[in-house]
């Protein structure tokens, strides 16, 4: 496979996007195990 500045900058930038949403779901999940998931409705 030809491997040039373009393909590394592509492959750079789809595992960024990959940690990046990554870590945010990690933290929703983590936010989510702190706070509960707001199914109880008690704070109107």
């Amino acid at each position: 496979m030809y491997i040039d500045e373009y393909v590394i900058a592509g492959l750079i930038i789809v595992g960024l996007t990959i940690a990046f949403f990554g870590g945010f779901y990690r933290a929703i999940k983590n936010d989510i195990k702190k706070h509960g998931d707001g199914s109880e409705q008690s704070h109107t």
